[in-house]
């Protein structure tokens, strides 16, 4: 969780202060923008949107709810709630235009975060409900690659938005999984709700 949240500190640093990885991130931005089919990018820019993303973690959280692991449930969307707490005051702070637009407010990237919180969360959920847990977890960590590829080809995000995301995700992540485990109730008839693969 140090290394994630160090290079979250060190690139909202260079947000701020107009460091040297902008430069690169910029060009690489521009170059990469309007690459591959558009209808298809947007489709994957569009798997960020809360109506989208959120509904998948509402399942497994009403899953969680009705097969008793209600502490688990609360955790989980407590941590989606984190995601407009942190990143819009984010937004507001470092202020940083897009790729392609006058307007700012664009790092941290808010798609690519709830994305990754929104679909991690439910893996992490759903983990001791099903037989290949690891299956959900990949799916996850698929479905937030795609946004943020979708998110950068369309233009909407600069790539260091999207990485800040990833990171900002995965801490809250970390924070769920070790909430899940110190929580450890158990659902009827199965493993302990709070246990993880390993």
């Amino acid at each position: 969780m140090s290394a994630l949240l160090a290079v979250f500190a060190v690139v909202t640093w260079q947000v701020l202060a107009d460091g040297p990885l902008l430069g690169p991130d910029e060009r690489l931005g521009l170059e990469l923008a309007g690459r591959g089919p558009a209808g298809l990018a947007d489709l994957f820019a569009d798997l960020g949107n809360t109506q989208v993303a959120v509904p998948v973690l509402a399942c497994a959280v009403l899953l969680a709810w009705f097969r008793g692991a209600r502490r688990a449930a609360l955790y989980g969307v407590a941590v989606m709630a984190a995601v407009p707490a942190l990143v819009v005051p984010l937004k507001l702070w470092t202020d940083r235009q897009g790729p392609l637009t006058d307007a700012t407010g664009y790092y941290p990237s808010g798609h690519t975060a709830t994305a990754a919180v929104a679909y991690g969360a439910a893996a992490l959920l759903l983990a001791p409900y099903v037989r290949r847990s690891w299956v959900a977890l990949v799916a996850a960590v698929l479905l937030t690659a795609t946004t943020s590829t979708g998110l950068v080809l369309r233009g909407y995000h600069w790539p260091l938005d999207v990485l800040a995301s990833w990171c900002l995700g995965a801490v809250l992540l970390l924070a769920l999984r070790a909430a899940l485990r110190r929580a450890g109730t158990r659902p009827p008839g199965g493993p302990r709700a709070g246990q993880l693969p390993k």
